[in-house]
């Protein structure tokens, strides 16, 4: 058995998360063979969307693929950038005419082809089409091209991540959900061989709210009036999960959470 290793990582939230990649995904590197590196990066920009400049520069560091979410269109250039570049998903259960592309069949350095599916969940957050079928009939397609499939899923409620987890078991290698910036402890394998982790975490400042200063997110539920979030810069960490998968069939072997502490500017 060929074994190969996805990276993926939670969301990277603002400057300190960008610190947070470069500092640590060598060390990664050096601890395992990683194959490919997969990054929700939908709050890259300051905590709010993404910038082809910033792109570049995750590219840069070593990230192979983007992944997004709700965020995606926070910044009004990403509607022509994501229909530019390839490696920067939305989720792909927008309705059809949206720019960009919500999956992407990504070849490693050494040929093997992955297939990485971003979708976008709907129990508490804007209605879209449907996640379950949408994606579903996606993964069929990339099926015929590659075992190795990874979707992330970006939803708020744990047990919609949960539900796609199973919808999934036996069809995908994993299923990585992203967007409530809390790392959840729950990584395991489930029968069918999909290895599942139901939130992969923050990226960046975790002496916060989710990214946004303490403070200033305190203030905003205690008056409900507008209120300017600033990222905060404390406590940085690196989350996400390792994936060992079974090249030839897809499945996965062995799901690990990653959590690391990042020194502070």
């Amino acid at each position: 058995m060929r074994k190969m290793y996805i990276l993926f990582i939670g969301d990277i939230f603002g400057r300190a998360g960008r610190k947070a990649v470069l500092d640590a995904l060598p060390v990664i590197r050096d601890q395992y063979p990683i194959d490919i590196v997969i990054a929700n990066g939908e709050n890259v920009a300051g905590g709010n969307g993404v910038t082809r400049n910033l792109c570049t520069k995750l590219f840069r560091y070593g990230v192979d693929v983007i992944t997004t979410g709700n965020h995606v269109w926070d910044r009004e250039e990403a509607i022509e950038y994501l229909d530019e570049e390839p490696r920067v998903l939305r989720p792909i259960n927008f309705p059809p005419g949206t720019p960009g592309n919500g999956s992407i069949v990504y070849k490693t350095e050494s040929g093997i082809p992955v297939g990485i599916v971003n979708g976008q969940g709907r129990v508490f957050m804007k209605p879209i089409d449907d996640p379950f079928r949408t994606i579903m009939q996606k993964v069929e397609k990339i099926r015929n091209e590659t075992s190795v499939i990874l979707v992330d899923f970006h939803a708020e409620a744990t047990s919609e991540k949960i539900a796609m987890a199973y919808y999934l078991d036996g069809k995908v290698s994993a299923v990585l959900g992203t967007h409530t910036h809390v790392q959840t402890a729950d990584n395991r394998v489930l029968s069918g061989g999909t290895a599942a982790l139901t939130d992969a975490g923050m990226t960046g400042p975790h002496d916060s709210v989710i990214g946004i200063q303490s403070h200033l997110a305190v203030r905003f539920l205690l008056t409900s009036r507008y209120v300017r979030f600033e990222p905060a810069r404390e406590n940085i960490r690196f989350q996400g999960a390792i994936i060992e998968v079974d090249e030839k069939t897809g499945k996965a072997v062995y799901i690990e959470r990653v959590n690391l502490e990042i020194e502070s500017e």
